[in-house]
């Protein structure tokens, strides 16, 4: 392997590891409220950014240059929709069956995966009648490829690759970061861990734990809208497209430990880069094959995750 083709295959790794690691931030985000997985948030990722062309560009398949105002409010319909359904999802799905000692009444896991994988096939449902196409090509709001005159990236070698790519690494870890930090600094983030070490203790001092479970799934919903925002422009999406980037992202969680905010970035880095040496060695059949592999194992010999 020249030069040029290894960075070929560490950015475009680390470019889609930084797009699984905000999917996996969301999953941590969550399960460490509710300790449950939100097995519909890779279904929240696609329906946010196809909520965005449906409402900007209809169903036409095709996508367009967009200017300015309309890459603004494509920007706003993602970030909202996803912030948006999976608002829902706590309120609908999870904060009903959260424990209540007042009530005499437990938590229900079991009720919460149920309910995560009915809202996934709902979502995928819905979208299949909106959008009957097999695939909807996304257009880019940040406009990632115009960081090169030609929009792509001379290596060594004579290798390209499009431009747009270190935009998304760029973004991708600068949300991550500025996610981390504010977890850190704020109250919320003080709440959060609270409710996650222990709720019925966090509850006792004055802690609101549904509304804290409704602001983790918000702000997760929020990284799924700026995840698809970042990984959708550039191919055809589908509406299916959900459940393997929801697996890929779980499999990144799981790898850098539930409840670790570094952990899910950086376990979605490593498992971008585990998925693009994959497609270099054993082509573009392996892409999905090589994290999806990568969760069965884990769950299987390590479903801490490597962290403890």
């Amino acid at each position: 392997m020249d030069v040029g083709v290894l960075l070929q295959v560490v950015l475009s790794g680390l470019s889609a590891g930084a797009v699984l690691g905000l999917v996996a931030l969301g999953f941590t985000l969550v399960a460490g409220t509710v300790r449950v997985l939100h097995l519909a948030h890779g279904d929240v990722v696609v329906a946010a950014v196809l909520a965005a062309v449906l409402g900007v560009l209809g169903r036409t398949p095709v996508a367009t240059l967009l200017d300015p105002g309309r890459s603004v409010l494509f920007v706003v319909l993602a970030l909202g929709t996803g912030a948006l359904l999976a608002g829902l999802v706590a309120v609908l799905v999870v904060q009903p069956l959260l424990p209540d000692g007042s009530r005499g009444r437990v938590g229900d896991p079991l009720g919460w995966v149920a309910g995560g994988v009915a809202v996934g096939l709902l979502l995928r449902a819905v979208l299949g009648l909106l959008l009957p196409q097999e695939g909807y090509a996304v257009p880019d709001p940040f406009r990632l490829s115009s960081l090169t005159d030609d929009g792509l990236l001379h290596l060594p070698g004579g290798t390209t690759m499009p431009a747009r790519v270190l935009g998304v690494l760029a973004l991708g870890l600068l949300a991550g970061l500025l996610a981390q930090l504010a977890l850190r600094r704020t109250k919320l983030g003080q709440a959060l861990r609270a409710v996650a070490d222990d709720p019925d203790a966090a509850q006792l001092c004055g802690v609101d734990v549904k509304r804290v479970v409704l602001l983790a799934f918000l702000l997760a919903g929020l990284l799924a809208g700026l995840a698809g925002l970042l990984d959708a422009p550039g191919r055809a999406v589908s509406v299916d497209d959900g459940v393997v980037l929801g697996l890929s992202a779980m499999a990144a969680a799981l790898l850098g430990g539930l409840g670790s905010v570094r952990g899910a970035l950086l376990g979605g880095l490593a498992v971008g880069l585990v998925q693009a040496v994959a497609v270099w060695a054993g082509g573009a059949a392996l892409q999905d094959v090589a994290p999806l592999s990568l969760l069965v194992l884990l769950l299987v010999l390590r479903p801490q995750g490597l962290r403890t």
